[in-house]
């Protein structure tokens, strides 16, 4: 959200106030349309320094649209997936429904996990800012509902999928007996979760039936986007080597760094979005309709048996991909 500026002229400070205007229109409908919050419930907001002005227009949105809406700011999490202090994580299951406005994401964490379990809707928002919340809150929900189960409907009973790009990815993951998830970012039933804004259908592949090359050329989790690709070798579900440029080095470090279960591959994942656009944000980049991303790290949310402190999405553009033989996307563009 623009900062107010001395140094302007009137037509600047007019600019703040639509900058303003559009971030409470755009929390409104994130709680309302997608966490789908009621006049009787109450609602908590958790936040950092970092995305303080999201956080707070949520909290401002939420005394219009709640009970009562709660405003808990914590310090900057290190890594996506770490947890937050205990007395947040114990607040989160005494409220009827969670917004995360923070700048790592808290999705897979034993604390998201915990209040779900007990019937709350927790809706994650890692990295968001206005623009994205303007951006992507302006899809229709209804068609990447519809998207997302066609494509579930070909993905629930596959077994192998093959994915390949023009930069040289050549990869093949196990589905067999994994729950293919919808993300449509509506969480309107009891213990509902997920991203918002959303649209991504994604499963956790078999943890040792992963093997090939990914060449990573869109962005990454906690890193941005990419000036240049990022090679990944992966055998038997587990990387195998990185190499590229600095960021291949960043990346490599991130995982490298927790331990041997953070090079496990956790999610195949495939954006259903087609407002999103790559931004350098992983909670939007994942969802950019014509993408296909990878994440390393724990995979429990999702079905998987991976428990580990870190999970990081790496977002492949215009690839191809296939279940069982049978072609779903090519060069980026659907063809179910």
């Amino acid at each position: 959200m623009c900062k107010l500026s001395y140094f302007g002229h009137h037509h600047q400070i007019f600019l703040i106030k639509m900058d303003t205007n559009k971030l409470i229109d755009a929390a409104k409908s994130a709680l309302k349309e997608y966490l789908c919050v009621t006049a009787e419930e109450n609602v908590l907001i958790i936040s950092d320094p970092q995305l303080r002005d999201v956080g707070m227009a949520l909290y401002e949105a939420g005394l219009t649209l709640c009970k009562e809406s709660f405003y808990l700011e914590m310090r900057e999490r290190e890594i996506n997936g770490q947890e937050p202090p205990e007395v947040i994580s114990s607040m989160m299951q005494n409220v009827d429904a969670v917004i995360c406005a923070t700048k790592r994401s808290m999705t897979h964490t034993d604390a998201r996990r915990n209040a779900t379990a007990k019937g709350v809707r927790v809706g994650t928002m890692p990295g968001i800012n206005a623009d994205i919340m303007a951006r992507c809150f302006a899809a229709d929900s209804n068609s990447i509902i519809q998207l997302n189960d066609k494509l579930i409907s070909i993905l629930d009973n596959a077994k192998e999928i093959k994915l390949t790009s023009s930069l040289g990815t050549d990869a093949t993951f196990v589905a067999t007996g994994r729950q293919i998830i919808s993300s449509t970012g509506v969480l309107n039933k009891k213990g509902a979760w997920g991203n918002i804004p959303s649209g991504e259908v994604y499963f956790a592949p078999i943890e040792d039936k992963a093997d090939g090359r990914l060449v990573v050329d869109g962005s990454v989790a906690a890193i941005g986007m990419l000036t240049e690709p990022i090679i990944i070798d992966i055998k038997d579900g587990s990387i195998t080597n990185i190499d590229g440029g600095v960021q291949a080095k960043q990346l490599k470090d991130m995982l490298y760094s927790v331990g041997e279960k953070a090079k496990i591959v956790a999610e195949f994942g495939v954006g259903t979005n087609p407002k999103a656009e790559i931004s350098g944000c992983i909670l939007e980049d994942e969802k950019v309709m014509g993408t296909v991303h990878i994440a390393f790290g724990n995979n429990k949310s999702m079905g998987g048996s991976n428990d580990v402190n870190i999970h990081i999405d790496c977002i492949i553009k215009s690839p191809s991909f296939s279940a069982d033989g049978k072609p779903i996307m090519e060069i980026g563009k659907f063809v179910v």
